[in-house]
């Protein structure tokens, strides 16, 4: 798998890229600053970019625009974002895209190399990875006890592929049904999970931070 790898700190660059031949991964890049990232993004298209949040010059959520940006050049390139930080804005508007696998790991949340590769496989391969303190933070609530008890089994399937990453019309595929029939189950779980009318983006990205944020209360 090639990798890009975007942190500003040579320690835990160097430990990244040591990781990550240790596995079998060939580094393409391995810079330390938002310009430098978004160079290299679209440059190599990697595929997957382990990308830090605040990179120099200015230390605030370089990391994250160049990943959005390089998205834009590059749709679907699969992004984790590893960082000490929760840039809620920006993060919001890498999960509403859609297309290609998202992660969002907290550094200090990592216990192990295998869970880190883990959620790595995941984003490259078209899913998500996000920590659930994260999760927390973007629906900036506690999770409810059963956020999705009043889900049938077949708008849990919806949503889970959903938060997979996948648009209505590959979720129709995936379960063999019309792409007009995903489109109102979308609906009807907004309307039970107490998502009030907005953007649909808005919508779609609440819906899947909420199946995920009930994903890993499962798991504790």
């Amino acid at each position: 798998m090639r990798v890009v790898v975007a942190e500003d700190l040579f320690l835990l660059r160097d430990g990244l890229v040591r990781l990550l031949g240790a596995y079998g991964h060939d580094v393409v890049a391995a810079v330390g600053t938002g310009p430098e990232t978004l160079a290299a993004l679209v440059e190599t298209r990697p595929d997957v970019a382990i990308v830090d949040v605040r990179l120099p010059p200015t230390f605030s959520d370089e990391g994250l625009q160049a990943a959005l940006a390089a998205r834009e050049r590059v749709p679907g390139l699969p992004v984790l974002i590893l960082s000490q930080h929760v840039e809620q804005l920006y993060a919001r508007e890498l999960l509403a895209d859609g297309h290609g696998g998202v992660g969002y790991q907290l550094k200090d949340r990592v216990l192990d190399a295998a869970q880190f590769m883990d959620a790595l496989d995941r984003v490259a391969g078209g899913g998500t990875a996000l920590d659930p303190v994260v999760v927390a933070k973007l629906l900036g609530r506690p999770a409810r006890a059963d956020p999705l008890a009043t889900l049938t089994e077949r708008e849990r399937s919806v949503l889970e592929l959903m938060a997979e990453g996948l648009s209505n019309a590959a979720v129709a595929g995936r379960l063999f049904l019309s792409e007009g029939a995903i489109s109102k189950y979308t609906t009807t779980i907004f309307a039970k999970l107490g998502l009030a009318a907005d953007d649909d983006i808005n919508r779609r990205v609440r819906a899947v931070l909420t199946y995920l944020g009930a994903a890993a209360d499962d798991d504790r």
